[in-house]
């Protein structure tokens, strides 16, 4: 079997602390699952129309918003998401696989992210109520979730580095359909989402993977990973 080729989606930034991360838990679930991993920084302005992207075994959004190029972010996840390539977002990533959504499938052209149009009329990302920096918190996974498969658990710790999330206004309307809820904290504000009928699209405001500078793998690395595996 090659080597994967996983497309970190993001402005690389080293003073990113999930920048740092992220090649760690990849390498972790690279020797978990017996496999060689390849990760390819692509920043957001070279996205551009994503046809290059579909070439990759998985793209993940990575934290670190607003990006320098949003569009070129949303382009990237389109293609995870029509071309059923393994996905995963987190942080930034969950909170512009949320606008994709919106503006593609629901058709919102208009949804928009609070930090970067704060005059738009629908916000779907919004400030959080309480400001997740640098803040570790409970999160309850969905019984039956792919989430709650790859942690073998209901309920979880992890840590964020945030201050927007899912605005409370979208959240019915937004899982509504296909895509599903999968964790939320202990006030019930949405953490998590996963896309039904898709090998592997989950996206989290948390970043499990800082759990990799302490040398823990990431359950949800690893079940990314397994996925492309498994639909090579």
């Amino acid at each position: 079997m090659h080597a994967l080729q996983i497309g970190l989606i993001g402005d690389r930034n080293d003073d990113v602390v999930a920048h740092r991360a992220i090649p760690l838990a990849l390498g972790m679930a690279a020797d978990a699952c017996g496999v060689e991993i390849e990760p390819v920084w692509v920043s957001t302005e070279q996205v551009g129309d994503g046809a290059a992207l579909a070439e990759f075994d998985g793209i993940w959004c990575v934290p670190a918003s607003p990006y320098r190029s949003m569009e070129g972010a949303l382009t990237a996840i389109q293609v995870a998401r029509e071309r059923h390539v393994p996905f995963l977002g987190t942080c930034g990533g969950f909170q512009h696989a949320v606008i994709e959504y919106a503006r593609n499938v629901l058709g919102w052209i208009d949804a928009e992210h609070a930090e970067t149009a704060p005059q738009a009329q629908r916000q779907v990302i919004v400030p959080l109520l309480c400001s997740l920096v640098e803040v570790t918190d409970a999160v309850q996974l969905v019984a039956g979730s792919r989430l709650a498969q790859a942690y073998g658990a209901t309920s979880i710790v992890e840590g964020y580095h945030c201050n927007y999330g899912l605005s409370p206004d979208f959240r019915q309307a937004l899982a509504s359909g296909p895509l599903r809820i999968n964790a939320v904290d202990d006030a019930d504000d949405v953490r998590g989402i996963e896309l039904d009928d898709h090998p592997f699209f989950i996206a989290t405001l948390f970043q499990h993977e800082r759990g990799a500078l302490q040398g823990r793998l990431p359950p949800l690395v690893r079940a990314f990973v397994q996925t492309m595996i498994d639909t090579y």
